[in-house]
């Protein structure tokens, strides 16, 4: 039977919410139909116009708000409404653990058909502000003036930010010294729709002893007045160690290029996972929440019940901070990753913290772990870290037919996982604890990992 649309475009309708979509917008019904409204909670009532209208969805904005929820909060940021980067800084920090949560179990009941999974209190940041240990913000112009800051929700306009509360202070202050860089120097900014200007992005990383990079991403390779940058930059921020140029001169909205050219004084800055150090450097993977990574990472070590006679695969090693934790507790770890560059880092990170029981192979998982199985390889354990698309089918098969006795999943997408826990349910694996993280304080991002094991039949 086809539904009938009870809202029309441009017309208020008074709506109830009930729940927080995946991107933290409120979820409310007129008449059986749903309606998407970004800034509204659980709980709360308002007057909504509805500014579009789609076959089975529509989407409204907030013209009068009849009943407040008594978790909604003043965000800290003047230019939250118009910033992207945030989605749920103006509901509590308690109530935002609890909301991904929730968020974790209506995809594990709804998408994953799983009931009577248990799903744990998400682990909260003991400080769910200036977490961020690297910035990425694009470079523009607006009525003669420098522009440097998040773009807008939606858009690419970008919305200029002195002060952004989920970084870390100092990146804020190299957004800052840029914008005035670029103002005092007369800079060309990059312009994505004709393809014209220099300066594209400015991208800064924080070392675990305040040590700052700076990465100015540029549309050429020639950098104008390179050296009085530098300097400027130099002068302006007492903590900078590293200068680097990054060229990407492709017509897309990838951040970074392949070319990086050190400007001046460190190739990298240190920070530290646990027990563990790493050298990052301007295009290296690292988590961008160093404490709740460590959570993260304790909570995968944990699941896996590792004794030291274990062998080990991770799946999607990355750069290989997963692989380096488990091989501290395993007998033997092979990391498995497509992406060339990130297994270089990965033996270079194995190298500089001394772990000799951690191997790194390039490739897809789907064909080196047949491979490996060929050659005698019974791994006791598999770990999982896929990107936000999960895993497919074929490797959640190839997992299977390798007979781990436990499957520890790493995951930024609870959809995704809810659909993999299914399919891993159909090939004999149970999910048995479901620990949600919060990486992402004030977003509607939610981490989870989840333990899963072998039913003996």
């Amino acid at each position: 039977m086809k539904q009938t649309v009870p809202v029309r475009q441009g017309q208020n309708y008074e709506i109830e919410i009930n729940t927080l979509g995946s991107s933290g917008e409120g979820v409310g019904r007129y008449e059986g139909f749903t309606v998407f409204v970004p800034g509204l909670l659980p709980g709360e009532k308002a007057l909504v116009r509805i500014t579009e209208v789609k076959k089975t969805y529509a989407i409204g904005s907030i013209a009068e708000l009849l009943r407040r929820s008594r978790d909604r909060a003043e965000p800290l940021c003047p230019v939250y409404e118009q910033c992207g980067g945030c989605q749920l800084q103006h509901l509590s920090y308690e109530a935002q653990l609890t909301a991904k949560r929730q968020q974790v179990i209506d995809c594990v009941t709804r998408i994953g058909h799983q009931p009577g999974l248990y799903v744990e209190e998400t682990l909260g940041a003991e400080n769910p502000w200036n977490y961020r240990n690297k910035m990425q913000f694009p470079l523009g112009r607006r009525k003669g003036k420098a522009l440097v800051g998040c773009f807008a929700k939606g858009s690419h306009d970008i919305i200029d930010t002195r002060d952004c509360h989920i970084q870390h202070e100092s990146l804020s202050q190299l957004a800052n010294a840029m914008r005035e860089a670029v103002d005092k120097l007369q800079l060309p900014v990059y312009d994505e729709d004709k393809h014209t200007g220099v300066m594209r992005h400015i991208v800064g990383r924080v070392g675990e002893q305040g040590e700052l990079m700076a990465v100015i991403v540029t549309a050429t390779r020639k950098l104008p007045r390179e050296k009085e940058l530098v300097n400027f930059l130099r002068r302006q921020l007492p903590g900078l160690v590293s200068v680097h140029q990054n060229i990407q001169t492709y017509h897309n909205n990838v951040i970074m290029g392949r070319e990086t050219r050190l400007l001046w004084g460190q190739p990298t800055i240190r920070d530290r996972l646990g027990f563990l150090h790493f050298h990052i450097s301007p295009r290296s993977f690292f988590q961008v929440n160093t404490r709740q990574a460590e959570l993260l990472y304790g909570k995968a070590l944990e699941f896996a019940q590792l004794t030291g006679r274990e062998i080990v695969i991770d799946a999607y090693c990355g750069t290989g901070t997963i692989t380096l934790f488990l091989a501290r507790k395993a007998r033997q770890v092979y990391g498995i990753e497509i992406v060339k560059p990130a297994i270089k880092d990965a033996i270079k990170n194995a190298r500089d913290n001394n772990v000799k029981n951690a191997e790194f192979i390039v490739g897809d998982a789907t064909e080196v772990m047949p491979r490996l199985y060929r050659e005698g390889i019974r791994p006791d354990v598999v770990v999982a870290d896929p990107p936000r698309a999960g895993c497919t089918e074929t490797v959640l098969k190839t997992f299977a037919q390798m007979q781990p006795r436990r499957i520890v999943y790493v995951s930024c997408n609870p959809a995704t996982l809810a659909r993999d826990m299914e399919i891993l349910a159909g090939l004999g694996y149970k999910a048995e604890q479901v620990q949600p993280v919060d990486m992402f304080p004030q977003t509607a991002h939610v981490e989870c990992v989840v333990s899963i094991r072998r039913v003996e039949s």
